[in-house]
């Protein structure tokens, strides 16, 4: 889908241009970026980090599909259950596990200047929440003004409930960056017998997942699991997985991933599955894992060719830009979908059959429209997605861990109820654990806080206070109006899911650029 990547940069350029005449610096900086790219740069992690953001939004954008029902309702569906023999192709596209590697490389890499835990995990949270604060308080404002329009049906109701779901990924990153200092502590004291260790533990769940039925253990793989894949990341860093090894991945992540599908209790797809009774992703599985290891082999075996292809100026511009607006373009690709959808939907134009030739000889149609709509989205919301260093100095270690929690609580919470309801009381689970809009945007709220991500900051640009002022005030309107006299709609949802990514800056000689991703 090079095509479609291409026209993202194309109109966000254009965007930005009409914008403002002057705002074509950014290429340029871009460029001169390139040109003056230290050696030592590992480029490759880079491109894999945009590569793997560019391949999850468009799976999204051709898996999700809008139906209309004979009566008129508008309901989301998985092109994969539509379409079932195409499940073993997410062998390939299923990527997440990419980010997280990648994200042990730039963690380990940071982790050499030996910042404190609280310097550490405040710079990476940043990265992370600011861009994703600006999303939330957006759409809970949209979400509650829907509401109160008495328009909370239809497409509209879809909307404000699931475009928050891909914030899972964000949330169980945030604990990987939470663990990272000490599981590279215990990288550099026992080496493979950690990730061994974590791929037993494993193990272990499913067989108590599968075999004593006790199925809420599964969860404690959203740590094992991506922490284990985490761990890989730092023996890249390290120099230590070369074509050796990369061959050693790929033969024996496929001969269990093949054998644990063929003969276990795992299913085929490497994404989750309406209706399916288990999912390799959420919890993660054994053959989820299996699965990793396989694809991180594939990608250190072309590391080689591609390295060489990065080596062009125009194509290593080019990454350097996508770096800058990848999480941007992430947390707003479900909001174009949405918009474009309720755009076919308002001008009454049937697709064909999901599946069917005719609907596939429109996707690149469809796809081209949604990349035009997301440059859009990210010209406006870019802002956020800027690097700044948070001020102040960063707190201690129990006061940073207790801030990391209570924000990766409040984004997987955003994840599974959403952002419709608020006004009603909607509740979903994150396990055990109730959660509502409104409860979810102040437990983000005091997390940034104890991170110290609420402190003014000098400088020409919004403070990152203002943004989390912003939602403090949006959740306390909220609260005010349910409390005097919202209705509860006993409207719950466990669409729990959970994991991935965000990864950090390499070191390397002046000059360099950070990427837009933590």
């Amino acid at each position: 889908m090079p095509s479609v990547c291409t026209q993202v940069r194309s109109s966000i350029r254009t965007h930005a241009l009409r914008a403002a005449p002057g705002d074509d610096r950014r290429v340029n900086s871009a460029t001169e970026l390139a040109a003056r790219t230290p050696a030592s740069r590992d480029r490759y992690v880079d491109f894999l980090r945009v590569f793997s953001l560019g391949v999850v939004i468009i799976g999204h954008w051709l898996m999700a599909v809008l139906l209309v029902g004979p009566d008129g309702q508008v309901t989301a569906a998985n092109l994969l259950a539509i379409v079932p023999w195409l499940q073993p192709l997410t062998w390939l596209l299923q990527v997440m596990p990419l980010f997280f590697f990648v994200g042990g490389f730039s963690h380990a890499t940071a982790l050499r200047r030996e910042p404190s835990y609280g310097e550490f995990v405040r710079a990476r949270a940043s990265r992370l929440l600011i861009p994703t604060a600006v999303f939330a308080v957006v759409w809970l404002g949209f979400a509650v003004a829907v509401e109160l329009a008495g328009r909370d049906a239809g497409l509209l109701r879809l909307a404000t409930r699931t475009v928050a779901q891909p914030l899972w990924f964000i949330g169980v990153y945030l604990a990987v960056v939470a663990f990272a200092p000490l599981m590279l502590s215990l990288h550099r004291a026992y080496g493979v017998l950690v990730p061994a260790g974590l791929g037993a533990g494993a193990v272990a769940v499913d067989v108590a997942r599968f075999q004593a039925g006790l199925g809420q253990i599964g969860y404690l793989n959203l740590l094992l699991v991506w922490l284990a894949v985490h761990q890989l990341g730092f023996f890249y860093a390290d120099g230590r997985l070369g074509r050796r090894a990369a061959l050693a991945l790929i033969g024996g992540g496929l001969v269990a991933v093949l054998g644990l599908t063929g003969y276990g209790p795992y299913p085929i797809s490497m994404v989750g599955m309406p209706g399916e009774r288990i999912s390799n992703m959420s919890p993660p599985t054994l053959a989820l894992l299996a699965h990793a290891v396989w694809l991180i082999g594939l990608a250190l075996l072309i590391r080689g060719p591609v390295t060489r292809w990065l080596a062009r100026p125009r194509v290593w511009a080019g990454v350097i830009e996508a770096n800058g607006l990848a999480m941007t373009a992430f947390l707003w690709h479900l909001t174009a979908l949405f918009l474009a959808g309720s755009g076919q939907l308002a001008l009454g134009l049937v697709q064909p059959p999901v599946g069917s030739a005719a609907w596939w000889l429109l996707r690149p149609v469809w796809l081209s429209l949604l990349a035009l709509v997301t440059g859009g989205l990210v010209t406006v919301f870019r802002r956020a997605d800027r690097h700044r260093a948070p001020g102040g100095q960063a707190y201690g270690p129990g006061r940073s861990v207790a801030g990391m929690m209570l924000c990766l609580i409040a984004i997987l919470g955003f994840s599974v109820v959403g952002f419709g309801g608020a006004l009603a009381g909607r509740t979903g689970h994150l396990l055990m654990l109730p959660v509502t809009p409104v409860s979810c945007t102040f437990m983000l709220v005091a997390g940034a806080a104890l991170l110290g991500l609420t402190r003014r900051t000098t400088g020409a640009t919004r403070s990152h206070a203002g943004r989390f002022q912003e939602i403090v005030q949006v959740a306390q309107g909220i609260q005010g109006a349910h409390t005097g006299g919202g209705k509860h709609n006993g409207d719950t949802d466990h669409q729990g899911q959970a994991a991935l990514r965000r990864c950090g800056e390499q070191r390397g000689d002046a000059p360099r650029y950070r990427s837009g991703v933590g």
